[in-house]
């Protein structure tokens, strides 16, 4: 890991074992978003990565939902990801929306909201996905893109790869372009990029 910002950025990630339950390796990204430089060179990384990658055939950044986090045992994400109903499963709502924005200001992109069911106004498309316990839904608003317009989607980390997944099916429905799906962490173990399936996928860091 030569990269003095990816460097930066591996320093912010801490890990907090047994936490928030026995067996749970927790993953937080709170010092990340807390000191500025580390922030800001991850924004960076990422933009350099699609601009390299794409150039400036991407259309819009989408984003906005946390994935599904890990059972006893496994390693689990973030800064609020475990809800105290769903006690293995992402909070959802709320870490994409911390990077997603700021990597589309840095390419001078628009950002596209991907939310849990009954958070947007207007028409909207949705899909579901399978939580530890039952389902969850996304929706996005109908009128959000084009048909044929190229969208790269983004989160603070992959884990199983449900909610990425579903976010992929919701553009799919739009008949979007997925150039690629982004994260700052992946969880290697869980294997959530093969449920992307031909969707390239680029993380900064990986863990087992």
């Amino acid at each position: 890991m030569a990269d003095p910002e990816l460097q930066l950025v591996a320093k912010s990630i801490r890990s907090f074992p047994d936490f928030p339950i026995p067996g749970i390796l927790f993953r937080d990204i709170s010092p990340l978003l807390k000191d500025p430089d580390s922030f800001r060179a991850s924004i960076s990384l990422l933009a350099n990565h699609l601009k390299k990658t794409h150039g400036g055939k991407i259309d819009y950044i989408a984003g906005g939902q946390c994935p599904v986090t890990a059972s006893p045992g496994q390693e689990a994400p973030g800064t609020d990801c475990l809800s105290s109903k769903e006690p293995f499963a992402d909070g959802l709502d709320s870490r994409g929306f911390l990077f997603g924005p700021s990597l589309a200001q840095e390419l001078g992109l628009g950002f596209l909201l991907i939310r849990k069911r009954g958070k947007l106004p207007g028409p909207t498309v949705s899909a579901s996905y399978a939580l530890e316990y039952g389902k969850a839904e996304l929706e996005i608003q109908k009128d959000a893109l084009e048909p044929g317009q190229k969208v790269v989607v983004v989160d603070d980390l992959l884990a199983t790869g449900g909610t990425m997944r579903t976010a992929c099916d919701l553009l799919d429905q739009l008949r979007a372009e997925v150039l690629e799906c982004v994260s700052i962490v992946e969880l290697t173990s869980l294997k959530g990029r093969e449920k992307l399936g031909a969707v390239p996928f680029f993380s900064l860091l990986q863990y087992e």
